[in-house]
Formats: structure tokens, sequence, C-alpha cells
């Protein structure tokens, strides 16, 4: 099902007493918006997320509004869902919601009582650079391919038939993805399959567009990803069937020190991960076809690998 909840961002906004028009917004929306929160901003009972509110009702919002005047957002949205429903073989229930972040992910994925949900923040899509909102300035024809990539990981999360090590451990949390458990419970294989995986299933639900862009990466980095991938693989085996939140950090979040990078006596590219986990899952996802893919265990990409005469990662 697809929740917009842009229109009602937007208006209180203008409220006369917009902080507390945004307390009864995300009171209204509670379940998802503690959940968005928690696993990608901060708690939102700190005091710390006073200021983060602020900052995002104060900010300039011209590129957003012009984004929803000139796009048909619900429609774009719409028939990208359709088409991973399709591609990905989706038969749980889920969600994609459209809505304003806070400063942190551009989008992301959510487990809420067992049902999956896919975000998109907006702002991150406007075509437009926007260091009030931390927007990347992304076009709004990139939305399905990011959309495809996050509905992915709900697949690969709360689908029945699911051998993901993830789907395990969401299961002992009662149905619930905390970002943090998992980065510190999953292996570093598990990890990378993962998010490899959903690389697959963008350009499986949105062809065409440049390799770099299903990474999220500038093509510079794309191609020096490409020249460091015997390094890569190298450098991770020793940690590849390992579990700990620094590994996630390391090779899969944005924004870490360069010491935090460090590997081998050399710092990785941010991020340099999703790389990595799409050439892991690259056999996988031509032995299997995506759909069935996104249901395999981390182990089965490894034998993938290994029957299809791929370099092996330990």
């Amino acid at each position: 099902m697809l929740i917009n909840l842009v229109p009602e961002f937007l208006a209180l906004i203008n409220a006369p007493d917009s902080e507390a028009a945004y307390r009864s917004f995300h009171s209204a929306h509670r379940p998802l918006l503690d959940a968005y929160w928690r696993n990608y901003v901060l708690d939102p009972d700190s005091p710390p997320s006073v200021e983060v509110i602020r900052a995002a009702l104060r900010a300039d919002r011209r590129d957003l509004y012009a984004l929803t005047e000139s796009v048909d957002l619900e429609r774009l949205a719409e028939e990208a869902i359709a088409r991973a429903v399709d591609v990905l073989g989706i038969q749980q229930p889920t969600d994609v919601v459209l809505m304003v972040g806070m400063g942190a992910a551009n989008a992301g994925e959510l487990v809420i009582d067992g049902r999956g949900v896919a975000f998109i923040c907006l702002e991150h899509f406007t075509g437009r650079v926007n260091p009030e909102t931390y927007g990347l300035g992304l076009g709004p024809e990139l939305l399905p391919l990011w959309i495809g990539h996050e509905l992915a990981h709900t697949v690969r999360y709360t689908a029945a038939g699911s051998r993901s090590d993830i789907s395990r451990i969401i299961r002992d949390s009662r149905g619930y993805y905390d970002y943090w458990e998992v980065g510190s419970r999953a292996t570093l294989r598990e990890l990378l399959v993962n998010e490899g995986l959903a690389v697959h299933a963008a350009q499986a639900v949105a062809p065409g567009f440049r390799a770099s862009d299903y990474f999220g990466y500038p093509r510079r980095l794309y191609v020096r990803l490409r020249e460091l991938e015997a390094f890569l693989r190298r450098a991770a085996a020793p940690d590849i069937d390992r579990a700990g939140l620094g590994l996630r950090l390391r090779y899969l979040s944005g924004g870490m020190s360069p010491s935090a990078r460090l590997v081998a006596g050399r710092v990785i590219p941010e991020r340099a991960g999703y790389y990595m986990g799409y050439r892991l899952t690259e056999a996988l996802v031509g032995e299997r076809g995506i759909a069935a893919a996104l249901l395999a265990g981390a182990d089965e990409a490894k034998e993938a690998e290994e029957r299809a005469g791929g370099v092996r990662t330990a």
C-alpha cells in the first residue's frame, strides 16, 4: 500500500505552532515514525531531537514544493510498486511510504509488527542539492530504482520462504527490524549479500540507468571500486563470517571517518560493501533469477559463486 505523508508535513510547517503540529503529526503516525527515528535518526524522545525537529521545520522547502507541483509522485511510485510486485514476487503485505526525512537516510527499510515498510524521503529527490535539508539532489526519475531496492529488503526480511539470517533475527525480535541489532548479530557476509541483492533488484525493477546510479555512487567512485575489487575481497576475507556492528558501519554506512574505514592498511571508500555484495550475489541471481535469489541464505550465494567458478570469499 502506498502512503503519502508529504502533504501533511508541508501543511504542518506553516501552522502557527509548527513544533506542536509536528508532535501531533508524529503521534498520529507513531509506529512508523518511531521506527524511522530510532533506526535512522535518534531517539525521538531525547533532548537532541528537539533541535533536529526545529531545523527540519525551518529549512527552505522551495525545491520540495516545486517537485510536488511538477511531478505526479504517487503515480510514479504506484507504477514502480506494481513492477516490483511482479518482478520480485512480492506476496506479503507491504507498505511504501513517501515522506520528509529528518536529515537522515534518503531511503530505507523497516519491519513493524511483521509488516515490511519501504520509505522514501523526497527532499533527496528534488534534483537540487539543499544544504538546509541535507537533500542530495537526486532526480525524481530515480525514485523507482530506490523503491525497488527497499522493497527487495522487505521481501528478504518478511517473506515466508526467506532463508536470510536477517529474517530470523527479526522473528526473534517479535517482528521488528532494528538496524543496530541486525548490524550486531548478522555476519558481514549476510549484510553484504543483503545489499547486493537489493542492487540487483533495483536493476530488475527500474532498468536503463547508469551502473553507478544503482549503488548511489558518483561515477568515479564506481570505477574506483571496480579497480579495488580484488583487494576488497582479500581484505574482507578474515571478517566475512564474523558479526559486529563495526563491520556494518565500515562497509555499508556513509559518514564514517577514514580511521573507521581502514582495512589491511588502506582506507576503503564509503559504502564499498554495496559493490562487494553485488558481485558476491551475481552468480546467485544469474542462476535463479532475482525473485528466488532474494529468499536465499548467504551461504547459498557463496555456493553459487563457487559453482560459477568465481573467486572464493572465505
